[in-house]
């Protein structure tokens, strides 16, 4: 899947507190890889995931090689709209 570089981080900036944590537990991972995969690059804990990304506008284009974690997040948005917590 495709995505630029600045609508990945628009969508990490949306999910709100404990959603990289719920996203870790539920997809088995260390939250730092989820962290990594929303574009940090602290890799001394968590995974490398497989993305790459070509320089371009927005950030460059990213290519994810799996979704399930963009997929829960925008789950959790979605599920965040319909029930905002306080």
């Amino acid at each position: 899947m495709k995505i630029t570089f600045n609508e990945l981080r628009e969508i990490k900036h949306q999910l709100p507190t404990g959603s990289v944590s719920r996203i870790a537990e539920a997809l088995k991972l260390e939250e730092q890889t989820v962290r990594n995969y929303f574009g940090a690059n602290k890799y001394e804990e968590g995974d490398v995931v497989n993305r790459h990304v070509t320089p371009g506008p927005n950030g460059g284009i990213v290519d994810l090689d799996r979704t399930d974690i963009l997929d829960m997040a925008r789950q959790i948005i979605e599920e965040e709209k319909v029930n905002p917590t306080v």
